[in-house]
């Protein structure tokens, strides 16, 4: 059987081929890639949501070929090898589990997340907002600006706290809407999502997560609409909102009995 080793190596002989030989692949530079980068990315969660183990398969060999062609590249570049990559990584793991690695006790891994901040902050970050990336998706950058904060003790005590938050900004929002002010109506808008996410993490539930489901639910059922009325000889351009939500309640309850 194949060591993980020999596989690995593998797919290092073989991105040297095609960066020698392939004339895409010699083409490529780290600006061309990180579209590509981003777009395996999404595809890898799409694939997380699914629970498809298949195509998570797949998805993280697409981005481990990333991975090994940036190091390839940077390899050409002087700056650093795969090796470089592997081992930067492994020190940075050892140096920040010092309950593993190291004399240090924790009770959970709430204790194993405030210790990585302090370690961060020891290695030179100026604040425990600042490893989340500016270019993250908002909602997934919510929810990671509120774990941060979680772990230097900004966090509310109990769920129900954190819906009575919810509701001061839903009343806020619609104090906002009355006074026909449009920036604050945006504002306001925000903190209510803001302060739903924060709900979410309290739930235990990934509001990223639940949101994309949302969407393939709409898709599916908005395609489904859609033949529902070819069906009929029409197109939902041509029916009224009345006809088009009764076809819209016989899916959703058809989808639920499935």
């Amino acid at each position: 059987m194949e060591t993980t080793e020999t596989a690995f190596l593998r797919l290092v002989n073989i991105m040297n081929d095609l960066r020698e030989k392939c004339p895409w692949d010699k083409k490529q530079t780290i600006q061309t890639l990180r579209a590509l980068t981003i777009e395996e990315t999404y595809e890898l969660a799409d694939a997380i949501t699914e629970n498809n183990w298949k195509d998570i398969k797949e998805e993280l060999g697409d981005v481990l070929l990333h991975i090994v062609f940036y190091a390839k590249i940077g390899a050409e570049q002087q700056q650093f090898t795969i090796d470089d990559v592997i081992n930067g990584i492994c020190g940075k793991l050892i140096a920040r589990h010092p309950h593993i690695y190291g004399d240090v006790k924790v009770e959970n891994d709430e204790d194993v997340k405030r210790n990585w901040e302090k370690l961060k902050l020891k290695e030179g970050k100026k604040s425990v907002l600042s490893g989340v990336p500016t270019s993250l998706p908002a909602t997934v950058k919510a929810m990671r600006l509120q774990e941060k904060a979680k772990q230097v003790g900004f966090e509310w005590d109990n769920r129900a706290q954190v819906w009575q938050k919810v509701e001061e900004e839903m009343q806020e929002l619609q104090e906002a809407i009355k006074a026909n002010n449009q920036d604050a109506v945006e504002e306001e808008y925000g903190d209510l999502i803001f302060s739903l996410i924060n709900y979410a993490r309290f739930l235990h539930i990934d509001a990223e997560n639940a949101l994309e489901r949302t969407n393939k639910k709409f898709i599916q059922r908005f395609t489904q609409m859609e033949e529902a009325a070819t069906g009929t000889g029409k197109s939902l351009a041509n029916m009224t909102l009345e006809e088009m939500d009764a076809i819209w309640n016989r899916i959703k309850i058809q989808n639920k009995a499935i």
